[in-house]
């Protein structure tokens, strides 16, 4: 079981369960996750696979095709940060929800670089990961507002390129509410839009921020005080 993957639950889905979000959880420690089984254990979530490390994540991610893919840092093959790209090779629309124990900001840069979708610490409780899985699967960005305060402005942080466009009064409204971490639909309803203008301006925000996340997005409108 330490150095092998395997299939949690390894019979069909029951018919309610189908539209799940399918998660698979990595992590080197059995206890742990055990207990993350036990937090995600909700409806509408399902837990549908589990590695011990990277290259077994790799695999399921790729058998499995899950939604979201909770992940550590500490791995005992390889750092679970460099694998994130990796990850999504194999599986392209999967979401990386990393949970760990570490707050660095070098952590949190490198996960965000390598295109995590979100970054929870381990001491989060049960509603927060619920929501933290909801809020990626759905396309937001999850980043504890303190963590986010502290890569935007710790010390050596180079300063932020400005726009390559100009933002307009909408898309700045738009990136307030990328950096609150709203999902599209959440936007939407903000703006009183339909989601796909939502997405549609989203996206042209990310654009003009020469960002690829929402999260790069939010730490570069922080350092380059876009918010103020």
């Amino acid at each position: 079981m330490y150095g092998r993957a395997f299939r949690w639950r390894n019979t069909p889905l029951p018919p309610e369960r189908d539209t799940a979000i399918r998660v698979v959880v990595v992590d080197d420690h059995p206890m742990v996750r055990e207990g993350l089984r036990s937090l995600l254990d909700d409806d509408g979530i399902a837990v549908v696979g589990e590695a011990s490390n990277a290259a077994d994540a790799v695999r399921e991610a790729g058998r499995l095709a899950p939604d979201v893919l909770v992940l550590d840092v500490e791995l005992p093959d390889r750092d679970g940060l460099s694998t994130i790209a990796e990850l999504k090779r194999a599986a392209p629309a999967v979401r990386v929800l990393v949970v760990t124990m570490h707050a660095e900001r070098t952590y949190v840069r490198r996960a965000i670089e390598a295109g995590a979708a979100g970054y929870v610490l381990k001491g989060a409780g049960r509603r927060e990961l619920l929501a933290a899985v909801r809020a990626v699967r759905a396309g937001g960005s999850v980043l504890d507002p303190a963590l986010l305060r502290d890569l935007a402005t710790s010390e050596g942080a180079e300063a932020a390129p400005p726009p390559r466009e100009s933002l307009s009064a909408l898309e700045l409204d738009v990136l307030r509410g990328i950096a609150d971490g709203l999902t599209n639909r959440q936007i939407a309803e903000r703006m009183r839009w339909s989601v796909a203008t939502a997405k549609k301006y989203v996206q042209r925000v990310l654009d003009k921020m020469g960002a690829t996340d929402r999260t790069q997005a939010a730490v570069a409108a922080l350092r380059a005080r876009l918010l103020d």
